[in-house]
């Protein structure tokens, strides 16, 4: 029996980083900048104003009051965008809009509710210090700034950061397609009558929708009989699409795991020392990583959450971090065989610290207590037993 991080460290030996693709903004979204990007201009790169009102000379204004206010004369109107280069000298004043070009000599803006708000003059009840309501060139960004840089994944912001600076292509590590497949002749699609001896099958659903949180993309296939030729087949079908493929079910040790029947040769399969998701699996099939994972659900979202999403991670040129991990406190006893590294569901919460409330039941096929969960307590190989008020690791599951 190998240790869960053996087995890990096997996976990521074995795992490559997917090759870039230039592609265009919106259809980067998600992905992994796989290239620093830089501001080839200031952001902003002129001077402008924060405000709509007006550009003045600051001394000009410098003893305005409601009681005794200045008046000047509008000479123009200074507009966003406008390409011509306007400029001003003391004892006058132009209306400007919000993100328009500061003209030349003028050094504050004058929010219009300061005012009046006169077209041909101007009456002006308060006084305004140099800069004022000005944004200054590059403030937000430096000529030759890294922006973004490689390894980052491209959401809302980013995107818009890219934009900003002139990109409309970038290059990524695109999200991996994957192909998730249970297989049992137990299984019947949800929304199908049940005949006795049957399950409705929920193993392609969920490792799909994990496949998405872990920035990948899911292809569910539908479900693979008890058939040797039939699972490889199916698979070397799959191939052709597919950056990573994961099983569920038939690789345990009884007489009908077909997933190991048909892969022998191809995938390594052994007994992991952690619990849930003892039995695993994994190989390279044409070069394509195979994840064979456990049939009970439990063990096969475990499983995934331990050894899947940190290879995705590796394919998407990030670290193969584990989930987030935060220290908790137990709010009740909890039990471990020894030897297995034990992955207990569990709710958070937190109050000057987290405290973890361990689930009722821990049965590797009790789907419900994992749907309700939102973290995985890690108790180590060599402890049979912790008390409440124990301080636990505990990784966070996905929001």
């Amino acid at each position: 029996m190998r240790t869960v991080d053996e087995h890990l460290n096997d996976i990521l030996g074995g795992v490559t980083a997917l090759p870039p693709l230039d592609l265009a903004l919106l259809e980067a979204r998600g992905t992994v900048l796989a290239e620093p990007v830089s501001a080839p201009v200031p952001l902003p790169p002129f001077d402008n104003s924060a405000m709509d009102g007006y550009a003045v000379v600051a001394s000009d204004v410098a003893g305005a009051t409601e009681a005794d206010p200045v008046r000047l004369p509008v000479v123009g109107d200074v507009v966003a965008g406008d390409p011509a280069v306007s400029a001003l000298r003391p004892g006058l004043t132009a209306r400007i809009m919000t993100g328009a070009p500061m003209p030349a000599g003028a050094d504050a803006v004058i929010p219009v509710e300061w005012t009046d708000g006169g077209t041909a003059h101007v009456r002006i009840v308060r006084s305004a210090p140099p800069g004022h309501y000005i944004r200054r060139a590059g403030e937000d960004v430096r000529e030759g700034q890294v922006v973004v840089p490689a390894g980052t994944r491209l959401r809302a912001p980013q995107l818009g950061m890219i934009a900003a600076v002139g990109r409309a292509r970038v290059t990524v590590r695109p999200k991996p397609r994957v192909v998730v497949v249970s297989t049992g002749d137990e299984l019947r699609e949800p929304g199908s009558p049940l005949g006795h001896g049957h399950i409705w099958e929920s193993n392609s659903f969920m490792l799909t929708a994990a496949v998405a949180e872990a920035g990948g993309v899911g292809y569910r296939h539908s479900t693979v009989d008890d058939e040797p030729g039939s699972v490889k087949d199916m698979l070397e079908d799959q191939l052709v699409r597919a950056d990573a493929v994961i099983t569920s079910g038939g690789v345990s040790m009884g007489s009908r795991d077909v997933v190991k029947e048909a892969l022998t040769g191809t995938v390594k399969f052994h007994k992991v020392g952690m619990r849930p998701g003892k039995p695993q699996g994994f190989g390279l099939m044409d070069g394509t990583p195979i994840f064979t994972l456990p049939g009970n659900p439990v063990s096969a979202y475990v499983s995934f959450q331990v050894f899947v999403r940190p290879a995705l991670r590796a394919m998407q040129g990030l670290p193969p971090e584990p989930l987030p991990t935060v220290k908790a406190v137990l709010s009740g006893d909890v039990k471990s065989p020894a030897g297995l590294r034990h992955f207990l569901r569990g709710r958070l919460t937190y109050e000057d610290g987290y405290t973890v409330d361990p689930a009722d039941v821990q049965g590797s096929h009790q789907l419900a207590s994992l749907a309700s969960a939102d973290a995985l307590i890690i108790v180590p190989e060599d402890v049979e037993s912790l008390p409440a008020g124990a301080a636990v690791d505990v990784m966070r599951l996905p929001a």
